[in-house]
């Protein structure tokens, strides 16, 4: 910077490299766009809130009704936005999210005697109390010669991921006989997905959701001799197709959190502009100057 005090024209240029300088030190460094991309730094937390208080109750069926089909329809009233699991015998046997203070659902039941409870979770998969309890029986005659009933459950009372990337969903088939043919439908409005299992045992769904939501899967299994089982469950679809290194809407450049290159680049182009002026001007006082000397 010695140079600056010997030359017009060096001391041009180091007054343009200062005013850049000291504009670039007053730029805060959260002017960088906070648009998470691929390879940023990021943090995420999770606020911890209380289980919900309040149990779901069961309004259908009713205690004692006897029945000799099924599906049947179970439902009742709860707290909106939660997730409804319903439990017969302590299997889970179904789920749906909670929609303007109620649920109905379709479920299968098993030979005999059900005690059906429901419970319902929050975001953070938090369970609230157990509902009543609802005891009833279900007749059905026609598949006992064949042992074993036919019975679906999972896992998993809802499943998801991000549009755009399949789901992997386990679920369990036991009982019935062998061969069965099972339906999904995704709710998303795509064809039923249509499978075969050569036993029971464990078999895996797949889906992948093109829009992001919440949707009501329904799988059903039937077997060799015609017996059924029916599950319902959630399927979520949740944050959007990320796009990385492309222009956001209206043509911004989307950059990484944390990384000021480009917006350091972008400002530094009008603040050259200024500064040249600046220095054009001194220049031809300076110029000035001399020319008075030079004729006096």
């Amino acid at each position: 910077m010695l140079g600056c005090r010997y030359h017009s024209r060096i001391r041009i240029v180091c007054a343009s490299l200062l005013f850049i300088r000291l504009v670039a030190m007053q730029t805060p460094a959260h002017a960088v766009n906070p648009a998470p991309q691929s390879g940023s730094i990021g943090l995420e937390g999770t606020i911890s809130t209380a289980p919900p208080s309040r149990a779901a109750t069961i309004a259908l069926p009713a205690n004692g009704a006897v029945f000799t089909a099924t599906p049947i329809t179970d439902s009742g009233l709860c707290a909106s936005g939660l997730l409804i699991k319903v439990f017969d015998n302590g299997v889970f046997v179904g789920s749906i999210i909670c929609s303007n203070g109620s649920y109905s659902l379709q479920i299968s039941l098993f030979n005999g005697q059900n005690n059906l409870v429901t419970q319902d979770y929050d975001a953070l998969n938090q369970e609230g109390p157990v509902s009543n309890t609802v005891t009833v029986t279900l007749n059905d005659t026609q598949f006992l010669q064949f042992g074993t009933p036919l019975s679906m459950s999972s896992d998993y009372a809802e499943n998801g991921a991000p549009p755009g990337t399949e789901i992997d969903w386990p679920l369990q088939l036991n009982g019935g006989t062998a061969p069965f043919a099972i339906s999904v439908d995704w709710g998303d409005g795509s064809p039923q997905e249509l499978l075969s299992a050569a036993s029971d045992g464990t078999i895996t769904i797949k889906h992948t959701y093109r829009t992001a939501g919440v949707y009501t899967v329904v799988v059903k299994a039937v077997d060799k001799n015609g017996e059924t089982a029916f599950l319902q469950l959630v399927g979520q679809a949740t944050g959007a197709i990320q796009n990385n290194n492309k222009p956001a809407a209206g043509g911004n450049i989307v950059v990484e959190k944390g990384n000021s290159t480009i917006w350091s680049s972008i400002a530094t182009v009008p603040l050259i502009g200024v500064s040249f002026w600046i220095g054009r001007k001194y220049e031809n006082q300076e110029l000035h100057k001399q020319y008075l000397n030079l004729n006096k």
